[in-house]
């Protein structure tokens, strides 16, 4: 036996494979960290120059004119590279600068990239220009908190994930207070531009600095982040002029593999539905996505539930001439009995297991809850405004909010919220879960919306689902069936004649690869019963195990496991299209500062299409805003992009519905997407909806009657 040497910890450590593998750096970083993603045509060249068009109109609102006079005429730009400046361009051009940039609102994967692209473009066209990261969002341009930028920490975050480098914040310039110190920060670090990467709110808050420091000669850029994919620019004609957001495609990817895990598992232990509530407040992009990545077997799109139209509703009324408001759009114990009907239906061929995908806003899209919400939002919103006091620290348990409302019901509290709060509706909020009420009730968030991360959503519809498929299981509905051959086996194994039995217990015997047991039999009280009744055995003969043994087999069982996707997709590593998208949107920022742009968004044009054919351009922000209601008043915001249920992306996805249910004998359709993977080639080059959605657009796609049936 060979004698073992003896070794001090501090000397193990020490050992070289021992460093190499509790390193925070592996062969993974290193090739991240050394990538350099390809630029678009335009920024091949040394000078680039931008270029008003005309080619895209908007609907400018009457608000905007009003409060952004200075920026409200900006028109789309287009970057150009220019092979031959003069010496003015040049100058102007490579004027040493310095620039600043903030992350705002929960992170994306590939922000890193944004300061990479710029940072790499500011420092060719002059090395003596400077850029500035403000440290933890907006508060550090309040608060003058920032980091010089340099080589040394780009690289160190080149094409990884997160808002490390600066770290980022929710914080809102929003008052004449935080924007004088903000213009004051500028000032006094000498910038001459300020980029703001962040989602709706905080591009919305881009062009109000925009319009406040123009006269300081200070630019205001933003950048487009949301991993939810709700910033989806277009013009008045339709035009696509901002595909998609940076961050979605690899948060999408990161759930999918998750997800796609999910479906492995279900399939290989045959006891779960694996209910996956992804992130997607207002629009159902994720969910779109994640389906199409991973051929889930149900997916709840919310903006095709709030389309739906109950025609059998609509019928009744006509004929008694009537209009039944509640015929459109999904109700949610419609919703449930839909669920319902598909879980029935694959467990009516064995599967008693699944996965299903909803967003996390689903239920903004259902009827009722959306009118609680409604009037839940304007009654706090009255209340904080009329008494000067926040309704929730007023009233900090659920029953000193419940009791509230029943005083408005009641007329006690007649200042406020009349005609908002009725007994009916009081009646139909007490009906529902103590959860869901305290959930309804949560504080909103500083824009004034309701929390739905706050809520257990899926919980919320499992707990209808579960009660009306214990209903059905009374009745004898709810089903597994049971394999022909299995039963062939087990009861000759008994030495009993199937062909004998069959009938007797099933209802389907000899149509079907799968038996069902039928309606009657509930129980095996029922089961010996039916036996009796049909002479199979008598009063004081036992069943027969074989035939128990069937009976307990078709029992249902509907049990679940939740999961949550959200913050782990957005701190992901960028997918190769989240590197190669924002760095060009870090390089686009650079030419529309270099060019005297302010007001603008950059964006990359084309991104559906493959990236020979991408264009850098800058949108006026200012166009693209619209007056919406925040914290009971009305607010200029940009108008978040929900799912288009006629676009071809969700359409192929509906038409696959069936076939992804898979509620047949044959196998299930789950799709493996697999990992991000940085290296390689196996990997698809931009997300699935935008390769659909490119397709569809040389196609007139012909949807049927009975393609438009939600169901």
């Amino acid at each position: 036996m060979t004698e073992r040497q003896r070794i001090s910890l501090t000397e193990f450590l020490e050992n070289p494979v021992v460093r190499d593998v509790t390193s925070n750096i592996n062969q993974e970083i290193i090739e991240r960290r050394s990538y350099r993603p390809p630029v678009c045509n335009a920024f091949k060249s040394e000078y680039t120059g931008v270029a008003d068009t005309d080619k895209y109109g908007f609907e400018i609102d009457k608000e905007s004119k009003r409060v952004l006079p200075d920026i409200i005429a900006n028109k789309v730009q287009e970057i150009v590279s220019v092979d031959q400046p003069g010496q003015s361009v040049i100058d102007a051009f490579s004027k040493k600068r310095v620039i600043g940039i903030v992350f705002s609102g929960g992170p994306a994967p590939g922000g890193h990239n944004v300061i990479a692209g710029l940072f790499d473009a500011a420092k060719r066209a002059n090395p003596e220009s400077r850029i500035i990261g403000f440290l933890v969002g907006p508060d550090g341009i309040i608060e003058n908190e920032y980091l010089e930028i340099t080589e040394e920490v780009v690289n160190a975050y080149r094409n990884l994930g997160g808002f490390t480098m600066i770290k980022t914040g929710r914080t809102k310039i929003d008052t004449d207070s935080k924007m004088e110190l903000s213009r004051n920060t500028c000032k006094s670090l000498g910038l001459d531009a300020l980029v703001v990467v962040g989602g709706d709110d905080s591009n919305t808050n881009a062009a109000f600095l925009a319009q406040e420091m123009k006269a300081d000669g200070i630019q205001v850029i933003g950048v487009p982040k949301t991993i939810d994919g709700d910033i989806q620019v277009r013009d008045a004609g339709g035009n696509v002029l901002c595909a998609m957001s940076f961050g979605f495609h690899t948060a999408a990817r990161a759930f999918s593999q998750e997800i796609s895990n999910l479906c492995t598992d279900c399939s290989s232990d045959i006891k779960y539905w694996h209910i996956c509530k992804v992130m997607g407040r207002v629009a159902s992009h994720l969910a779109l996505e994640v389906v199409l990545q991973t051929h889930a077997n149900l997916t709840l799109i919310g903006e095709d539930l709030a389309n739906y139209v109950d025609q059998q509703r609509i019928d009744k009324a006509t004929a008694a001439g009537t209009v039944d408001y509640t015929a459109f759009g999904m109700t949610l114990r419609h919703l449930s009995r839909v669920i319902c009907d598909c879980i029935m239906d694959r467990a009516a061929v064995g599967k008693n297991y699944g996965v299903m995908v909803i967003p996390e806003g689903i239920l903004e899209f259902i009827n009722e809850i959306q009118v609680f919400i409604i009037k839940l939002n304007t009654i706090i919103a009255n209340y904080n405004s009329t008494h000067d006091l926040d309704f929730h620290s007023a009233f900090p348990r659920l029953d000193d909010k419940l009791e509230y409302l029943r005083r408005l019901v009641r007329g006690i509290r007649k200042d406020i919220s009349l005609n908002v709060w009725n007994a009916r509706d009081d009646e139909l909020f007490n009906d529902i879960p103590e959860f869901f009420q305290e959930g309804l009730l949560t504080e909103r968030d500083s824009h004034g919306n309701f929390q739905f991360s706050q809520v257990p959503t899926e919980k919320v519809l499992l707990n209808l689902v579960r009660d009306y498929l214990n209903i059905l299981k009374e009745k004898g509905s709810y089903k597994v069936g049971i394999k022909n051959a299995y039963y062939q086996k087990v009861l000759k194994e008994d030495r009993l004649d199937p062909d004998y039995f069959g009938p007797i217990l099933f209802r389907n015997y000899g149509e079907s690869e799968y038996l069902l047991i039928k309606a009657s039999i509930i129980s095996l009280k029922t089961l010996r019963q039916a036996l009796e009744k049909a002479g199979a055995i008598t009063a004081d003969q036992d069943v027969p195990s074989c035939i128990g043994k069937i009976y307990t087999a078709s029992v249902p069982n509907f049990k679940t496991q939740s999961h949550f996707y959200g913050y782990d997709g957005r701190g992901a590593d960028p997918t190769r299209f989240d590197c190669i998208y924002t760095y060009n949107l870090g390089q686009t920022v650079f030419s529309l500062i270099a060019n005297g742009s302010t007001g603008q968004m950059a964006a990359i044009r084309n991104l559906e299409y493959d990236f020979e054919k991408w264009e850098p351009i800058g949108i006026p922000i200012a166009a693209l805003m619209h007056l919406e209601e925040r914290l009971g008043k009305l607010s200029l915001v940009l108008e978040k992009s929900i799912v288009d249920v006629k676009s071809p992306a969700f359409q192929v996805a509906k038409a696959f519905r069936e076939k992804w249910l898979a509620a047949d004998p044959g196998k299930d359709n789950y799709r493996r997407p697999g990992p991000i993977r940085f290296t390689g080639k196996s990997e698809e080059d931009r997300p699935i909806t935008l390769m659909l959605n490119s397709v569809g657009n040389s196609h007139t796609i012909l949807v049927t009657d009975e393609d438009t049936d939600a169901n």
